[in-house]
């Protein structure tokens, strides 16, 4: 219910499917959906706050590449290793990676004592940068699973170093918008988490 709450998705988006098939709730085009997905952090907003970075200890984190599936608002859905639709009534507010992006940031800021910057910024100093892969943001329908994994790598802008891991979540959902919108909010988070925490213990 936390996350069903959080995200702008309405349960009026799909209706009760039955005994509906699955290419009955994928693949859908149609009219756009009556509320869109965005990406909302779990950690606690710890309200106002002021920090101070040393020479190189800041973050600015950059949009992920994303593959050619990825380039939309629309929620794809892995039918098969070759084939790929769309969840039907389900768009997102925005492309995933920058969704991606500002969720990892405020992940940052609340669960670190790290300086994040906007990229619009870096000229001050811009520190750690972090950036990377979104590979997969979506559902994989052989699965019954919202998949999000995330290639991220750490670089000093210079670049003398760079450190890269991936990070990869999982939540279940049936396919229809109402189960893959919170799920993908859930396992964006969990990925946010634990690509936080590594950051936040990173020093270059």
């Amino acid at each position: 219910m936390k996350s069903l709450t959080r995200l702008a998705v309405a349960i009026a988006l799909a209706a009760p499917v039955g005994g509906c098939s699955l290419g009955g709730l994928l693949g859908g085009g149609g009219k756009a959906p009556p509320a869109l997905l965005t990406l909302t952090p779990d950690a606690p907003d710890p309200g106002a706050m002021s920090r101070t970075a040393s020479p190189g200890q800041a973050v600015t984190i950059t949009a992920p590449i994303l593959p050619k599936e990825l380039h939309t608002v629309r929620v794809p859905a892995a039918i098969s290793p070759t084939e790929v639709q769309y969840v039907t009534n389900l768009q997102m507010i925005d492309t995933p990676d920058h969704l991606f992006q500002d969720l990892l940031s405020e992940t940052i800021r609340r669960t670190t004592n790290r300086v994040v910057l906007d990229t619009g910024t870096t000229t001050l100093d811009p520190g750690l940068v972090v950036g990377g892969e979104l590979r997969r943001f979506g559902y994989d329908a052989q699965s019954g699973q919202v998949v999000v994994e995330f290639d991220a790598a750490i670089s000093t802008r210079e670049g003398a170093q760079v450190h890269t891991r991936r990070f990869i979540a999982q939540q279940p959902a049936d396919g229809t918008a109402p189960t893959v919108g919170p799920a993908l909010n859930r396992a964006a988070n969990q990925v946010a988490a634990e690509a936080a925490q590594w950051i936040g213990a990173t020093s270059l």
